[in-house]
């Protein structure tokens, strides 16, 4: 247990201390901005992100990676906190919990599997325009001195590391805060800071159980409210982990990531927070600025709620350019660049899976119905590549019809293994070889059904050979041409 606990939290104490401050002073304006988004008090999106960091810390199954309070689930809230209120945002939260913990004793997270790598680059891809176009409101109708700025603080972030020795030692982002923050008030800087956004809340949070009627017309009002935030936040949390996953050259257990956000909302809500996820930016934040283990993440919760409490004044001060030019830094991090360098490599369905899923998440700014699209697509292309590859060979005897099935016959190739037999050739015999085949569904059931009868009523013999195991329980299930009753049916309606 000690060794586990090494591994995951004590092995990268300074690198997890440092990229945890600069998560934590990027999330207070960000959480404000999805409280606002949400309609609710910036106080509920501030402690939701400092309870859901600080619990997924120990629960989650990614170490490294940021949860908090975040966009995608702040815009399913809106409809029930202006028809309800906040009471039954706190009660969908609890109920969001509990159907995240079922997903993962059901093992959910396996399903990530289907997802393939283009949809997981369209994700990344348009997270990253979101994520830039969220910064756009901060650049419109500002003074100079906003872009100038932002404009230094990418200087810092990008040139910042090439500086001998402290340049590796402290992360970018966190010399681009402070620096800008530090200038901003020595100069007097008359542009817009992190107070602006809105009221920090001066005391700790305290428990609060949700003051709604446990009834059933409340579930009623909940439940698909929280089946959607169930759904959006682990499909957004499994696919950052995988992003993580990949940057980081680890594994996540993604059972363990569905139960550990379970439980970090059910934490939020009793503590009188939003539902939250996890936030792609804010981890990649992390893992840029050197975090690796579970103490950054639970750093930037527990320096988040000190900061916005305890030091609040000082917390006001950080202008919001620096944040925008931490944030665009992210953005261009995120993108997925060789996804457009190597466009002319990549397979035209690769390109259309990836581009679909951009367009769906940019124009909806839902990322499930974005990766849903993906994955339907990246399906469909699939299934369509397998059809191809399905063969009937005919091979003619002096009395005898042979043919050789080989490939896949499910719903996609079902047509052309129906027209890949030649019903004007005379024979007393066909014979079906399906050593080399197998039959998915009840469309390929069908589908040999119908040839079978069909030579049967040119009055041919037919004998349908080697048939494996697994296809002889579909046939077994849905095949009728054993059947002389449903034979016969079949032949009088012709």
């Amino acid at each position: 247990m000690l060794t586990n606990m090494k591994n995951e939290w004590f092995f990268n104490i300074r690198g997890d201390l440092l990229s945890g401050l600069v998560v934590a002073l990027a999330l207070i304006p960000e959480a404000i901005a999805f409280s606002i988004i949400a309609g609710v008090d910036p106080k509920v999106g501030l402690y939701a992100s400092f309870c859901i960091a600080v619990v997924i810390a120990f629960v989650g199954g990614r170490p490294g990676m940021i949860s908090a309070a975040t966009g995608a689930m702040a815009l399913l809230m809106v409809t029930l906190v202006k028809q309800h209120g906040l009471e039954y945002l706190l009660a969908a939260t609890l109920l969001t919990g509990v159907l995240q913990i079922g997903a993962g004793y059901l093992k959910l997270g396996g399903l990530m599997r289907f997802v393939s790598k283009s949809v997981v680059t369209g994700f990344v891809n348009a997270l990253a325009i979101l994520i830039f176009m969220a910064q756009l409101p901060e650049l419109t109708d500002v003074t100079w001195h906003v872009y100038a700025m932002t404009a230094a603080g990418l200087g810092i972030i990008y040139l910042f590391p090439y500086i001998p020795k402290i340049g590796q030692n402290l992360p970018s982002p966190l010399v681009c805060i402070v620096v800008l923050t530090g200038v901003a008030m020595y100069l007097g800087l008359d542009i817009r800071t992190v107070g602006d956004m809105g009221e920090l809340p001066d005391t700790l949070p305290i428990f609060l159980w949700p003051d709604v009627p446990l009834n059933f017309e409340t579930l009623q009002i909940i439940l698909p409210y929280s089946i959607a935030l169930a759904i959006v936040g682990l499909l957004e949390s499994l696919m950052t982990a995988t992003i993580i996953d990949e940057l980081t050259d680890t594994e996540s257990d993604r059972d363990r990531e569905c139960k550990g956000q379970g439980i970090a909302n059910i934490s939020s809500g009793l503590l009188g927070g939003m539902a939250g996820c996890a936030m792609i930016g804010q981890s990649v934040i992390n893992i840029k600025s050197g975090g690796r283990g579970r103490l950054s993440t639970f750093v930037a919760g527990f320096f988040l709620l000190i900061m916005v409490v305890f030091l609040s004044d000082w917390i006001k001060q950080i202008p919001m350019a620096a944040l925008v030019a931490v944030m665009i830094m992210v953005s261009i991090g995120t993108f997925s660049w060789s996804s457009v360098r190597d466009i002319r490599k990549f397979p035209l369905s690769t390109n259309i899976v990836v581009f679909t899923t951009v367009g769906v998440v940019v124009v909806t700014h839902n990322l499930a119905l974005g990766v849903l699209a993906g994955v339907l697509l990246a399906t469909l292309f699939f299934a369509n590549k397998i059809g191809r590859i399905m063969v009937v060979k005919q091979e003619p005897a002096d009395d005898e019809l042979r043919y050789q099935v080989v490939g896949q016959v499910f719903f996609a190739s079902a047509e052309k293994f129906l027209g890949s037999f030649d019903f004007s050739i005379a024979a007393e015999k066909v014979i079906i070889d399906v050593t080399r085949a197998h039959f998915w569904d009840v469309t390929a059931v069908s589908a040999l059904d119908k040839i079978v009868v069909k030579y049967q009523r040119l009055g041919a013999e037919v004998e349908v050979l080697g048939m494996n195991e697994a296809s002889k329980t579909v046939f077994d299930k849905f095949a009728f041409h054993d059947d002389a009753k449903a034979v016969e049916k079949l032949m009088s309606d012709h």
